[in-house]
């Protein structure tokens, strides 16, 4: 097998010599193609259909729509980027997906900017809830000083760590 495996359907069992039978009708000949798996790399077209299918499913069971992207820029003196945020809001829930400050203006309070700019877009778009989860080596207390609250830790992170989400009610 290469890196990108296929895992077909078992395949059945051989049947026994039948005695002839009568001709098939023309639509019972071909059998349906059985469904296959394959494991592989990055696959786009995949992630693409998956997004899509799961945002119109979640919409329709929420009656939320569908989720719109944000995102809010640092930019140092040169133009360059230094730092950002990623997030969605959808319904009255306000997500942060990324959030990252270059080495160089940490403690700096950008940070700080990025998620009062991303909670004031969640307000504006009529968010009262933001969530969040960062790893226990990156910035749980960053989180809990800027108000929110810990709901759960998935453990299994590399070296022990855990994955720490966070929840705020915004807007209120």
């Amino acid at each position: 097998m290469t890196a990108e495996q296929q895992h077909p359907a078992a395949p059945a069992a051989p049947a026994a010599p039948a005695a002839p039978a009568a001709p098939a009708a023309p639509e019972a000949l071909a059998a349906p193609a059985a469904p296959t798996l394959r494991t592989g790399g990055r696959d786009d077209a995949l992630e693409e259909l998956l997004d899509d299918a799961l945002t119109a499913f979640n919409g329709a069971a929420t009656g939320a729509g569908t989720p719109r992207e944000f995102s809010v820029r640092l930019d140092d003196p040169t133009g360059k980027p230094a730092g950002g945020l990623t997030g969605y809001t959808w319904g009255e829930l306000c997500a942060v997906h990324l959030l990252w400050v270059r080495e160089d203006l940490r403690g700096a309070g950008w940070g700080s900017r990025l998620m009062r700019a991303a909670e004031e877009e969640g307000v504006r778009r009529g968010c009262t809830h933001m969530v969040v989860s960062t790893y226990t080596f990156q910035a749980p207390e960053f989180y809990r000083k800027l108000g929110f609250r810990e709901t759960g830790r998935t453990p299994g992170v590399p070296g022990g760590h855990a994955d720490v989400s966070f929840h705020k009610v915004i807007g209120g």
